[in-house]
């Protein structure tokens, strides 16, 4: 394929570079700013402190390790990874309760 006279090869890649650029801002960039958000929520978290995992279990953190925490849930105590704690659902359990205005 031939070019035509004075036409410059970078326009021709200009939409693909928008597109890639669009994508990265729309899709790529947020999912790492949740990821990193996650991380640190994580990093946050003690003893004492109530938390959800992502299958459904509420339970009360008891002891703390490098990857894991031990959590107990009515007298019983489970052991999970500590990427199994659901960000959202923990810190909407742990968020004092809004009043409802008559």
């Amino acid at each position: 394929m031939t070019q035509a006279p004075g036409s410059n090869p970078v326009t021709q890649f200009l939409p693909i570079i928008l597109i890639m650029v669009v994508f990265y801002f729309f899709m790529i960039y947020p999912q790492m700013k949740k990821t990193k958000a996650q991380k640190k929520f994580r990093e946050t978290l003690d003893k004492g402190t109530k938390v959800v995992t992502i299958g459904g279990i509420h339970g009360k953190i008891t002891d703390v390790g490098e990857t894991y925490f031990i959590i107990e849930s009515e007298g019983t105590k489970l052991r999970i990874d500590k990427t199994s704690v659901s960000m959202e659902a923990s810190q909407a359990m742990n968020a004092p309760a809004k009043e409802v205005k008559k």
